[in-house]
């Protein structure tokens, strides 16, 4: 639920009804808007059976949420949710785009793409040290050595870094490197993640599950959000249908949808989706003809020597002239890009 204060109500009835609500059980979270307060809480909606909030000094009114995501959800902050890192905020009027390759291979590569990254406007780059494959023979990352690659590359491009992390085990080592962590499709339900992540500093991005609803999407966001963590980045990567032609089928209905449905903002991943590089430029405009607020592609400065997803990835020249079409959209859109 939602408490609503009073425009007028003071600190000390603000302060009031958070230690009324945390001796009773709920968890609270306080948004000060330019016009209202909203106290959110969650909890065993029961107790409040015996306990009269709408009566207490500055509270205007009470209002459930009734989806299943509280934290999540539009109800409980009516406001879209602007993410800072660095000098760059996700979510608002800028469309920002992270790009890199799949894998980071060696230093020179990384290096070189993350040159190509920065030329072309770009502003995360994206470079995965731990690699989940189908196969166990599949070339699995450079693991912290990856990390370090990625940490100088961001000492000499100024880019910020968002790169994957697989393992409660590996949460703080990839924090400790990385200004974004990427929690991947295949554990948008992996709730022990997911909760290992919530107790961190730092913005995650979280892919939607290649076989589940928006729902069971927004709700893993719960997951990270109820552990304290509210810097959440919902991405848009593919979900499977029957066609086959394609990677995956990009949803990009999900854009529209999840930013009715809630205040987080929302970037699309047009490489995994798609999985076909010449594909990737109009989706990626489509993308933010939608609605989205960024984009995460995949682009390797030799995508036919790439130890991973070379067939989805841009060339650096491809990247570049993509960005500039995107440019284009971003002002038709009444978006600005870097």
């Amino acid at each position: 639920m939602i408490v609503v204060m009073d425009h007028h109500a003071g600190d000390g009835e603000i302060e009031h009804v958070l230690e009324r609500l945390k001796k009773i059980g709920f968890k609270t979270h306080l948004s000060q808007g330019i016009e209202r307060t909203i106290i959110g809480a969650v909890g065993d909606r029961n107790i409040l059976c015996d306990v009269n909030l709408e009566s207490m000094p500055g509270v205007e009114k009470v209002v459930p949420i009734l989806q299943p995501y509280k934290l999540a959800s539009r109800t409980f902050q009516e406001e879209n949710t602007i993410i800072k890192v660095g000098d760059l905020e996700i979510g608002g009027d800028t469309l920002h785009v992270m790009a890199g390759p799949c894998a980071v291979e060696s230093r020179e590569q990384l290096i070189q793409a993350a040159r190509s990254v920065r030329d072309a406007g770009g502003a995360i780059l994206r470079g995965g040290a731990f690699k989940p494959r189908t196969s166990p023979y599949s070339f699995q990352g450079l693991a912290e050595e990856g990390l370090k690659f990625l940490a100088e590359a961001r000492e000499e491009t100024g880019l910020l870094i968002v790169t994957e992390v697989m393992d409660v085990r590996d949460v703080s080592m990839v924090a400790h490197y990385a200004d974004i962590l990427q929690i991947g499709a295949r554990n948008m339900q992996n709730y022990y993640l997911l909760r290992e992540v919530a107790g961190i500093d730092k913005p995650v991005v979280l892919k939607r599950g290649p076989s589940c609803t928006i729902e069971e999407w927004l709700m893993a966001a719960e997951y990270i959000m109820s552990g304290g963590n509210y810097n959440v980045i919902l991405c848009e990567r593919g979900i499977r249908s029957f066609e086959n032609y394609t990677r995956n089928t990009l949803d990009l209905t999900a854009v529209p949808v999840v930013k009715h449905l809630s205040h987080l903002p929302v970037i699309v991943d047009p490489s995994h989706a798609i999985g076909k590089w010449r594909f990737v430029p109009p989706m990626a405009r489509a993308a933010i003809a939608a609605g989205a607020d960024g984009l995460i592609v995949e682009m390797h400065p030799h995508p036919e020597e790439a130890l991973c997803d070379g067939q989805q990835s841009l060339t650096p020249r491809g990247f570049k002239l993509m960005m500039d079409d995107l440019k284009k959209i971003a002002d038709f859109m009444g978006r600005k890009m870097p």
